[in-house]
């Protein structure tokens, strides 16, 4: 029995296999920081910490000096999505491991929403064969308004229950339809029911700043943290209310430097809160790093070290009821450790995870094999036709100089959208773009059904002459297109239906950054760094366009995310997320 096994090692009876010697204790269990520490490390656990592990060493035991770092639990990852850094699990974990990352909690309803319950499942047999810890929580809302956008797949009550009894799936995927839990909708609450019948944990998702009566409905629901909070008072009344408000600071929504002050000015106990990402793309992974990047933002936006460690370690191990396995560093735990010169200035040099070395210097010490995808997952974009100038266009009724127009606006770094009203020329019967406002399409990719669904959106800030299109939209994942240019967009549409999907930026006529995306549309196989370097071709294409968004492609992903106010699109029209509504383009 693995009890007995580390009890011997403790014991000095039989020898461990790795020690880690001579290294400051980051103990997030008691807030202290403890010098001149050894960790005895045995079938991947941890047997014993303290002074000196001598006793423990054999003639076969790995010795690793310390030599006075820092010794910090393994990192975890709250709440993200594997899809949003366009890799796979794997290359996500390639990624990420080497930072400190020594476990994630992922949703993916990304790849659910073209895929359904199978493509869940892939996911999941591919995050067992990891080197690190990686938890799936099934998605819960697929689609995510239903009534309101058509998916290329359905998740449903009998779906979430029989992925309860999986091995390697944590709980349920964030609750996107807060409207559906408040009205006590049946398919929401069968599916809270079959988790907490698991004993299992709810994912929340409440990104409405109204904290009035349906706040209190929703929270009464059942859904037990939360990561759409962008105001100190969201992150004050989630914990309050019994909910681990999760911080994310992922590629484009920047929500701890807000909500922080929950803790830092208004003195909420820290335990109670999370850090995460949500959404980090390829390039962000690759230059600017995963967990390590949100504890050095949050150090720097006034928490302390000890405080963000425990943050994104213990606090969230304690959350998915994970803490006899992970989250500290303590005997009977897993041997999760990150070696750190220093806590302010958080960079992993050496990670250790279930027992094993597996980086150094962001190097990896072993082999990762690519796990092999399906053809059938590569089979995902699905035009009915090829499009032409025509399906682009925005006719306006009448003679008409100008027309009244409901317009999304983008609010940079969040989630959320406005909604504007905008008095718009009318030339040659139509609504044409402009820098200030371009033209917005949703493309059905799963169903044949030649859909197009034409709108406004402000904010991109594109010159003439240009077109981005992408299937990475959340949540469906249809196609969505924008540009100031009809022919354009259509010349994108088309090129991404015959690589399979991806992102792909056209301006005069000529493709000037893509990223090729053929799993699901949304992922790719390559090592992160290409994957990013294309990613980065996107991004230059967008500011060649001459948009100045800090992460423009993530904003246009969500365009379509009909769960967060105010406004967007989707394959059945333009949507009022405060009212959830369709109200037309033009009145």
């Amino acid at each position: 029995m693995l009890s007995q096994t580390l009890v011997n090692v403790a014991m000095g009876r039989t020898p461990a296999d790795l020690v880690i010697k001579n290294g400051k204790w980051v103990c997030v269990q008691t807030g202290e920081i403890i010098p001149k520490i050894d960790i005895a490390i045995v079938s991947g656990h941890i047997a014993f910490v303290g002074e000196d592990a001598s006793h423990t060493v054999g003639k076969n035991t790995q010795v690793i000096e310390a030599d006075g770092r820092y010794l910090v639990p393994g990192l975890l990852d709250g709440h993200m999505h594997v899809e949003s850094g366009m890799v796979t699990v794997t290359e996500f974990v390639r990624a990420v491991a080497p930072l400190g990352t020594t476990g994630m909690f992922i949703d993916p309803h990304e790849i659910a929403n073209v895929f359904g319950l199978k493509g869940v499942k892939l996911m999941v047999d591919e995050a067992a064969g990891q080197p690190i810890h990686v938890w799936v929580q099934i998605p819960s809302c697929v689609p995510s308004a239903p009534g309101m956008e058509t998916p290329g797949a359905s998740i449903g009550p009998a779906d979430v229950a029989e992925a309860m009894t999986w091995p390697g799936i944590i709980g349920l995927g964030e609750m996107m339809n807060f409207p559906g839990v408040v009205a006590s909708d049946e398919k929401m609450h069968a599916e809270m029911h079959s988790t907490r019948h698991a004993g299992k944990t709810i994912g929340g998702h409440y990104p409405t700043p109204d904290l009035g009566r349906a706040f209190h409905g929703y929270v009464a629901g059942g859904p037990e943290d939360d990561h759409e909070g962008t105001r100190p008072e969201d992150a004050i009344a989630r914990a309050r209310q019994g909910m681990k408000p999760m911080l994310r600071y992922g590629s484009a929504w920047h929500d701890v430097a807000s909500q922080v002050r929950a803790i830092t000015k208004h003195g909420l106990d820290p335990r109670r809160f999370l850090l995460c990402t949500d959404d980090s793309h390829a390039a962000t992974l690759a230059f600017e790093g995963h967990m390590d990047r949100v504890v050095r933002h949050a150090i720097s936006e006034g928490l302390p070290p000890m405080t963000a460690i425990q943050m994104a370690t213990i606090n969230t191990a304690e959350h998915f009821g994970l803490s006899r396995d992970m989250g500290m560093i303590a005997p009977g735990r897993y041997a999760d450790v990150v070696l750190v010169r220093d806590l302010k200035d958080f960079h992993a040099e050496l990670v250790v995870a279930k027992g094993k070395l597996i980086a150094e210097n962001r190097k990896w010490k072993t082999e990762l094999p690519a796990y092999p995808y399906p053809a059938w997952v590569k089979k995902s974009v699905k035009l009915a036709r090829k499009l032409t100038v025509d399906d682009f266009k925005l006719p306006v009724t009448g003679n008409k100089k100008v027309a009244t127009c409901n317009v999304i606006g983008i609010i940079e770094n969040q989630a959320p959208t406005r909604h504007l009203k905008l008095e718009l020329p009318v030339v040659n019967g139509e609504v044409v773009a402009s820098a200030d406002v371009a033209k917005l399409s949703l493309v059905d990719r799963h169903h044949r059904t030649g859909k197009v669904q034409v709108a406004l959106v402000s904010g991109f800030g594109l010159k003439a002459n240009c077109a981005i299109a992408t299937t990475v939209a959340h949540d469906s994942h249809h196609m969505i297109v924008i540009g100031t240019n009809d022919d354009f967009m259509a010349q994108a549409a088309n090129h991404l239906a015959e690589t399979g999907g991806g992102q792909v930026v056209v301006k005069d006529g000529q493709i000037i950054g893509e990223v090729q995306l053929p799993i699901a549309g949304l992922m790719s196989n390559e090592h992160v760094e290409a994957v990013a370097r294309q990613a980065e071709s996107v991004l230059a294409g967008f500011a060649a366009c001459g948009s100045e968004l800090n992460s423009p492609n993530m904003q246009m992903a969500l365009l379509a995310l009909v769960v967060i106010p105010e406004l967007r699109i989707s394959d059945k029209g333009l949507v009022d997320v405060t009212k959830f509504e369709f109200i037309p383009v033009i009145e």
